[in-house]
C-alpha cells in the first residue's frame, strides 16, 4: 500500500471535520490541573490549557513532577490530572495509573474511548479521527485543537488550497518555520514531524519570533527556505531565499498547525520517499 503524504492528510482531517464537527471542549470545571501527554500530544495540552493555570509533564518528567508537587497534591490544591493521548495505550496507561495512586482525579482526553487507559479512568473524554499512517496523528490532535478554538474546518482548507509556495520550493535541501510568539507550540509541533518524516536526510526546524532572534538562525545557506507563517521576516535566513505566507484574521492554531504541516507534505511529495520506505520496519522490526 502507498502511504498518502502528510499533506493529503491534512486535506482529509478537515474535509472530515467539515461534516463532522468536533465536539465542544468545556475545560471550566478543570481547575489546575496536573497535564501530561507524549509527543504532540503534551504540545495539545499546553494549546487547550493556554488560558487556564495549569501544571505540565511528559512521559519522562510525569514521576519526578508528581514527587514535586507533594505538598500541593496533600493540600488538595491540585486534585486532577489530565492525560492527553490519541490511543490511550502506551505511557498513558501508567499514567493514569499513577496519578491515581496518588488520588489525583485522572480524566483522559483521547480518540480511543475503549483503550486501556479509557477503562481505568474517572472520565473519558472522546474525539473522533480518522484512519492515517502511523505517527501522522493529524485528525486526532486536529479535532481537540478546532474544538477550542471554533474554527471552520472549511474555511482553513479553502485557504491552504489558495497557499502558493516558490516556484524552486523543491530544490532547497533545508526549511525553516518562523511564526508569530502566540503560536509557539505550534513550533514544536512541526519539529516533531519534520524529524518523524524525515530523520537524519532533510532538517525541518520552526521557531517563534522570540526564540529566532537568539542564534537560531546564525548560519545563513542559499539550500534553506526560511518561511514566515504570519510574520513578515526580515532577519532570518538568507534574504534571497526567504517567503512569508499572510495569514487570515480568522487565523488560529488549527489553522497554523494545518498550514505548517501542508508545507511539510509538500516537501515529502518532492523528496526521496524516506518516511515510506521505512516507516514498516520501524513498526514492526525495531520500534
Amino acid at each position: 500500500m502507498k502511504l498518502i503524504n502528510l499533506n493529503q492528510a491534512v486535506y482529509n482531517a478537515l474535509k472530515f471535520f467539515s461534516q463532522n464537527k468536533p465536539p465542544r471542549l468545556d475545560l471550566s470545571r478543570i481547575d489546575f490541573p496536573l497535564v501530561v501527554g507524549s509527543g504532540n500530544a503534551y504540545n495539545t495540552g499546553l494549546i487547550l490549557f493556554s488560558k487556564k493555570k495549569a501544571l505540565f509533564a511528559d512521559e519522562s518528567t510525569f514521576k519526578d513532577t508528581i514527587k514535586k508537587y507533594q505538598p500541593l497534591i496533600k493540600k488538595k490544591v491540585i486534585k486532577e490530572a489530565v492525560i492527553i493521548s490519541a490511543s490511550g495505550e502506551k505511557d498513558s496507561v501508567w499514567e493514569i495509573e499513577l496519578a491515581k495512586k496518588n488520588h489525583l482525579q485522572a480524566t483522559l482526553i483521547t480518540c480511543s474511548p475503549q483503550s486501556s487507559a479509557a477503562k481505568i479512568a474517572l472520565k473519558t473524554i472522546a474525539f473522533r479521527k480518522i484512519a492515517e499512517p502511523y505517527t501522522y496523528n493529524v485528525s486526532t490532535y486536529l479535532g481537540m485543537i478546532l474544538s477550542l478554538t471554533k474554527e471552520k474546518p472549511e474555511a482553513i482548507l479553502n485557504f491552504l488550497k489558495r497557499v502558493k509556495l516558490p516556484r524552486n520550493f523543491r530544490n532547497y535541501k533545508n526549511y525553516s518555520f518562523v511564526l508569530p510568539d502566540k503560536y509557539i507550540e505550534i513550533c514544536s509541533m512541526l519539529d516533531i514531524k519534520g524529524r518523524e518524516l524525515f530523520g537524519p536526510h532533510i532538517q525541518v526546524r520552526a521557531y517563534s519570533e522570540g526564540h529566532s532572534r537568539h542564534a537560531k538562525f546564525v548560519h545563513q545557506d542559499k539550500n534553506e527556505l526560511v518561511i514566515g507563517l504570519g510574520v513578515k521576516n526580515k532577519y532570518f535566513g538568507d534574504p534571497k531565499h526567504r517567503y512569508d505566507i499572510s495569514l487570515p484574521k480568522t487565523a488560529d492554531f488549527g489553522l497554523l498547525l494545518t498550514l505548517g504541516y501542508s508545507i511539510i507534505g509538500h516537501i515529502q511529495e518532492c523528496k526521496p520517499a524516506y518516511f515510506q520506505t521505512n516507516i514498516a520496519k520501524f513498526c514492526s522490526s525495531y520500534g
